[in-house]
């Protein structure tokens, strides 16, 4: 059985959904999944799971991530990004002075709100909101609280900012460039993305889809490692069927998600509530 996590990097033009596809013929397998979704014209880490690693797929969604980004000022579309028809453009652009743009940048750190684009695979009232959007059917965008840990400049060119960016899950980098343009009373657009870390997965360790193809399972990671953000938790062994049959176990511990273990076996992922651990999902 071919059980694991790949660490791609996902080349531009192409979705998530057909990067799990490649996956699945490359292993001769269905059960393939991915976590934290990549728009097509963004490149870099896309975490996929094979096998039983599909059941943890939702323990790496929920990770922080880090992103390069490169917006471009005098140019705004309808979706954020290049993908997108412009609808606005500004000549003679000039970007205000480091000092002047780090203060503007520090407005979006903590917890920021902000309104994903339309143009995007949440859903509204059931429907994906790139479908109505495309259909132009009129509907609103519902605002979300997001966390970015840290905005960091690494190039500052005549009409161009690129920027590393540490945030939460949910958050939408296209809006974020946005939202920068519109506090330097400047139309931005999303010019180029790469997301270079999601959890412990990063992109100097990424492989590649030849990689896949010359030595596929030599990329496959072990689930427990790909989850090590969680706690380790380990179990007595005379509570391993008890565990595994869904049954409490009477611990004196916090509230918290953790990797379970028997006699250095992982088991699976448990939750610790009111002094009990329960599994939730199970390895085997």
């Amino acid at each position: 059985m071919i059980d694991g996590f790949i660490n791609l990097n996902k080349p531009a033009e192409m979705t998530s959904h057909d990067a799990v596809n490649i996956v699945r013929k490359i292993f001769g397998t269905k059960k393939v999944g991915h976590a934290g979704t990549l728009d097509p014209a963004a490149v870099g880490v896309l975490p996929i799971a094979v096998g039983r690693a599909t059941k943890f797929i939702e323990y790496i969604s929920d990770v922080d991530k880090t992103y390069r980004a490169e917006i471009l000022f005098g140019v705004s579309t309808n979706t954020g990004d290049f993908e997108g028809e412009i609808v606005s453009k500004a000549e003679n652009i000039q970007l205000p002075p480091l000092d002047a743009l780090k203060a503007v940048l520090a407005r979006f750190t903590g917890q920021i709100e902000q309104t994903p684009p339309k143009h995007s695979a949440i859903k509204i009232n059931g429907r994906k909101a790139y479908d109505l959007a495309r259909k132009n059917i009129d509907f609103e965008m519902p605002r979300r609280v997001v966390t970015i840990n840290r905005i960091e400049i690494l190039r500052v060119a005549e009409n161009t900012l690129t920027l590393e960016i540490d945030c939460s899950k949910g958050t939408y980098i296209r809006s974020l460039a946005v939202d920068i343009g519109e506090s330097l009373n400047l139309p931005a657009t999303l010019k180029f993305l790469q997301r270079v870390r999601v959890g412990n997965f990063n992109l100097n360790d990424a492989a590649t889809f030849d990689d896949l193809k010359n030595s596929g399972e030599k990329f496959l990671l072990p689930i427990d490692l790909c989850l090590k953000h969680l706690k380790k938790f380990e179990l007595a062994e005379r509570r391993i069927k008890a565990f595994c049959n869904g049954l409490p176990t009477n611990i004196s511990a916090n509230d918290e998600i953790v990797r379970v273990y028997a006699a250095e076996k992982f088991l699976g992922v448990g939750k610790i509530f009111n002094g009990e651990l329960r599994a939730t999902k199970l390895f085997g």
